[in-house]
């Protein structure tokens, strides 16, 4: 089963994308972590990612895209895979098509008003360590690593990344209606109450 879960900085689509993946049984790959883990490593990819990223702009296509095609090739994902953070432009969405070619596939849109994705964000702490997500500073629960709060979680940053959502990738949401692979989830609420309604949508 291969699902693509879209949505705008903030929407939960990380959170329902590991449960997901650990519920199927399949890998879950997160192109902002990929690219984190990139510019952690100070990569030639992960330089020139960094400079974006920070600023809350889109990493260019290209990039993406040859980061993407090499983790898809991976064995782990023959049986299907969770992709989240991908694609974030319609030439990556096109990018991505010619990968899986007549593979079926799902495309799941979480819709959620800027107010929320804001609240959401600004209140956000990653773990250094593991990456687990909290809204609050401290330490982790899981591995005792500490927890901060991203460049790209800030107010302005988050204002910033939405606008560039709305240009650039909102207008995929048109694209997968199209080929009628787009299901649409409802963002705001628990998580546990959103993954009911994804679960249910995808019939799983």
């Amino acid at each position: 089963m291969i699902v693509i879960l879209m949505g705008p900085p903030g929407s939960g689509k990380g959170t329902q994308a590991v449960k997901l993946a650990d519920k199927l049984e399949l890998p879950h790959i997160a192109v902002g972590d990929m690219l984190r883990d990139a510019i952690a490593a100070q990569s030639e990819l992960g330089r020139k990612a960094e400079q974006y990223m920070n600023q809350g702009k889109l990493v260019p296509d290209q990039l993406t895209i040859d980061l993407v095609k090499e983790r898809l090739s991976n064995v782990d994902c023959e049986n299907g895979f969770i992709l989240d953070g991908f694609p974030r432009s319609k030439a990556q969405a096109e990018a991505l098509d010619e990968v899986l070619e007549d593979m079926e596939y799902s495309v799941v849109y979480f819709d959620i008003p800027l107010d929320e994705v804001v609240r959401r964000n600004s209140k956000r702490f990653s773990c250094r360590a593991c990456r687990t997500v909290y809204s609050r500073p401290g330490t982790c629960d899981k591995c005792g690593g500490e927890l901060y709060q991203r460049e790209d979680d800030k107010e302005d940053v988050i204002r910033s990344r939405y606008e560039v959502y709305v240009e650039n990738t909102k207008p995929l949401v048109d694209f997968y209606k199209d080929r009628e692979k787009l299901i649409e989830v409802n963002g705001v609420g628990e998580i546990e109450d959103i993954f009911g309604r994804l679960l249910e949508t995808l019939k799983v």
